[in-house]
């Protein structure tokens, strides 16, 4: 089995930063592509950033120049740095991950997600 488990979520005010970290855990032949999702109250789960296997990233025009996604392949981990948050990127932030797993001697592709993390940022 395997599993995506998210940390660093709090509560912080408007222009300090937080940093979130995601590592997976369990039976993992590769990792292709991690992302970071939010989801705000009354709002569709959207995406932050997401990094390739290759490190290639990209960035949702609202956050683009705040955050900065990272992975440590070592450790099956991404990161995410927020820097100057906003009220607006109050949120629950998920995580979500293509999982390479051998099954039956086959390699197959997991989409996976994190339980989620709560970001607050009070103005």
């Amino acid at each position: 089995q395997v599993q995506l488990v998210e940390s660093g979520g709090g509560l912080v005010q408007a222009g300090e930063s937080l940093r979130l970290s995601c590592a997976a855990s369990g039976s993992i032949l590769s990792i292709g592509t991690m992302s970071w999702y939010r989801q705000a109250p009354g709002k569709q789960r959207e995406l932050v950033a997401g990094i390739t296997s290759n490190d290639n990233t990209n960035y949702s025009d609202a956050v683009k120049g705040r955050f900065t996604i990272s992975r440590e392949k070592a450790k099956n981990t991404v990161y995410l740095q927020m820097n100057s948050l906003q009220p607006g990127d109050t949120a629950v932030y998920y995580c979500n991950a293509d999982i390479r797993r051998m099954r039956q001697g086959v390699v197959r592709s997991y989409d996976t997600w994190g339980q989620g993390t709560q970001v607050t940022v009070s103005s």
